[in-house]
């Protein structure tokens, strides 16, 4: 896809790769399915750099308005799939 990706310009670029891969692991959601565990490993990191509620929900407003891609829903969808499970979607 084609847009850029809602990051805060004080992350260190470690932070700033490590949400951009929390984006990437939504599109891929969407996109093919990706194991559940590893959606809420890279998820627990994304937590770690954006502790703040309303900051998450900015940033995955934003991601959503761009992409069209609820990162939002599909954590939620992550949270309630058993362990190993492949979180799809489509």
């Amino acid at each position: 896809m084609e847009y850029q990706y809602p990051i805060d310009y004080h992350w260190t670029t470690d932070e700033i790769v490590d949400v951009i891969k929390f984006y990437e692991a939504i599109e891929r959601a969407y996109e093919k399915g990706i194991d559940r565990d590893e959606l809420m490993a890279i998820y627990r990191r994304f937590k770690e750099i954006v502790p703040s509620k309303a900051e998450e929900k900015t940033l995955c407003g934003e991601f959503e308005d761009i992409s069209s891609y609820s990162a939002y829903r599909t954590i939620k969808k992550a949270k309630s799939a058993s362990p190993g499970e492949r979180i799809s979607m489509k």
